[in-house]
């Protein structure tokens, strides 16, 4: 099986959230879900104040659906949403 490279765009509920928090978390789901590979970390301004954070990382297709990933995503505090805005094989 080859890698994947999965973004994922994650929401605050509110312009007040911390994101190095709600990164710190969801970095340590992440890790647990597709190993200690490389990641990428952006903060991405979206309206009125509300920035939302992009995480880039790499995992094993074998791995299959991240959706159990997103789920516990969702349901840390100050997380409004969690969704996979890209997926792509990796080359090379």
């Amino acid at each position: 099986m080859a890698n994947v490279i999965i973004t994922f765009k994650i929401m605050p509920t509110s312009p007040d959230i911390t994101l190095r928090e709600i990164e710190n978390k969801a970095l340590a789901e992440i890790k647990a879900f597709a190993g200690e590979g490389d990641t990428k970390i952006e903060h991405q301004p979206v309206a009125f104040g509300i920035v939302a954070l992009m995480i880039t990382f790499i995992s094993d297709e074998a791995k299959g659906s991240t959706d159990e990933l997103e789920a516990k995503i969702r349901e840390m505090d100050g997380v409004n949403s969690c969704e996979v805005v890209d997926v792509r094989r990796a080359v090379g």
